[in-house]
């Protein structure tokens, strides 16, 4: 770090900076705020949607300065502004009156002062459900097919610490889903707890299917790979060859694009467009070579697709989704467009009995498209119902790069906490304990990262007790440091033995 400087300025010049900021905000956010307002529906979301606005304009300025002169003045840092902008610049505006005129001045009341916070609270119960005792973030647990056979399974789970269980629509199907729901709330009911059911649709499968070559070959960099719309056919220039489970998606790439394969394992560059498909060049493998294997993800970062999110299957599920979840996790969302086409198709299907503002929409974020139009997103949401956002960082990793998913993950967690959205922590958490019993050190660190969220989610696999256990423990104990951005300074014992002597 480099050495920390501060302009050596008055309180009444700091003070002239801040009533000129909060000022712009101000005025911008309200220009902001009226774009957002034809789709706030709900009067409750209207300071919340006003909030985002501010926040908005607030992050088109380099603050660094200006939150190191006011550290050095004794004030928090404004790195905790989120949830309430304009409140937050109001108290540092009035102390700072105070201090440069010499008279006091009002301050906020201290319901006022956490009215972000509280908001974002209430708006995670009514999404997520109630958060333990004895910590803040919630543990959502992704259903292995014991969970429709064995009651028993699911009650081990909730009895170490799921609070909601997730539902993947990609598997089984609407009887196993059944039983996995009554399993669910059987447990809850006998625990006199609630375990909100979160069922993902599974959007469009950009996948390979099928190849022309034995499974075993390894690529490297420099080698050639077609992309075939159709089936895989004998070819002596193109010998390798792969399809894509959604052929109309190769249309509209271009020559010079990148291409990935298999989260990231394979990246590749268009190099032609045939009236076959796309030739690939591969630029990325393993220094051994890497194997292209058939059902695995192929992701376009540099093509802004233009597909549909809900697939034929995604609205024959929305039948019972409608019916029997709490939340319905979004694949594939990119744009406020998108938001209104779930809510109309899942208006079409509830009855008498449900409302819209019954079930909670999930936008999972996962394409660089989404993540530019993630305000947008959730206005068309929170304006209608109760909301939330997945940072589903597998496939927004490859999408947006490997090096800017920690600090792209983190701007999420900072856009939703202004919007008193409540973001769900996914992909990958603690999957080495998951999937083989054990764990690596990053990731208890990455779990213990989950403390920012309202919720982290754990993928199923054979040790899937064994990563609850420890990811309770971790949140449990990580609840008694942070809470979102704010340092909690309970006690600390590990050195109490230098200040007792």
């Amino acid at each position: 770090m480099p050495e920390i400087n501060i302009r050596a300025r008055s309180v009444c010049e700091l003070l002239e900076e801040i009533s000129t900021l909060r000022a712009e905000i101000e005025h911008e956010g309200v220009a902001i705020y009226e774009r957002f307002k034809p789709y706030v529906s709900g009067e409750d979301y209207r300071a919340s949607a006003l909030n985002l606005a501010h926040y908005l304009v607030l992050r088109q300025h380099d603050l660094r300065d200006l939150q190191l002169e006011l550290v050095h003045l004794g004030f928090a840092s404004l790195g905790r502004i989120e949830s309430n902008v304009l409140g937050a610049l109001t108290a540092i505006e009035n102390t700072l009156k105070t201090l440069c005129e010499g008279a006091p001045h009002s301050y906020p009341d201290p319901d006022e002062a956490f009215v972000g916070l509280n908001t974002l609270r209430k708006q995670a119960i009514s999404v997520l459900g109630h958060a333990p005792e004895d910590r803040t973030v919630r543990i959502m647990v992704t259903l292995a097919k014991e969970a429709a056979e064995d009651p028993a399974y699911v009650a081990n789970l909730m009895d170490l610490g799921m609070n909601c269980a997730r539902i993947n629509c990609a598997h089984y199907n609407a009887e196993i889903w059944r039983a996995m729901i009554t399993n669910v709330k059987q447990a809850a009911s006998q625990r006199s707890i609630e375990c909100p059911i979160y069922m993902d649709i599974a959007g469009p499968k950009i996948r390979t299917q099928s190849i022309s070559f034995g499974r075993k070959h390894l690529f490297r960099a420099g080698d050639t790979l077609l992309l075939t719309r159709g089936e895989p056919i004998a070819s002596d220039v193109y010998p390798y060859q792969v399809s894509c489970a959604e052929p109309e998606v190769l249309k509209q790439p271009e020559v010079g694009q990148s291409v990935w394969f298999d989260d990231g394992k394979i990246g590749t560059r268009i190099e032609e467009i045939i009236p076959e498909g796309l030739v690939l060049r591969i630029e990325k493998t393993s220094p051994e070579g890497t194997r292209v294997r058939i059902r695995k993800g192929i992701n376009f970062p540099d093509t802004r697709l233009e597909i549909s999110p809900l697939t034929p299957k995604d609205l024959q599920d929305l039948n019972f989704i409608a019916q029997h979840a709490d939340m319905v996790g979004y694949s594939f969302v990119q744009t406020g467009e998108d938001i209104a086409l779930l809510q109309s198709e899942l208006e079409k299907r509830l009855n008498s009995a449900r409302r819209l503002e019954d079930i909670a929409i999930v936008a999972k974020i996962e394409t660089k498209k989404a993540v530019t139009n993630l305000p947008d997103l959730i206005i068309r949401g929170a304006g209608r119902q109760p909301f939330g956002v997945m940072v589903a960082r597998g496939d927004l990793a490859v999408e947006i790069g490997f090096e800017r998913l920690a600090e792209m993950q983190e701007e999420i967690i900072w856009i939703c906490e202004a919007a008193h959205v409540p973001v769900i922590w996914a992909t990958q958490v603690l999957e080495g304990i998951t999937k083989r019993g054990v764990p690596s050190r990053a990731e208890i660190s990455d779990a213990a990262h989950g403390i920012h969220a309202e919720c982290v989610m754990l993928n199923k696999g054979d040790y899937v007790a064994d990563a609850l256990t420890v990811l309770n423990d971790v949140l449990v104990r990580m609840s008694g440091h942070q809470y979102k951005k704010f340092n909690v300074l309970r006690a600390l014992h590990s050195w109490q033995q230098y200040v007792n002597e």
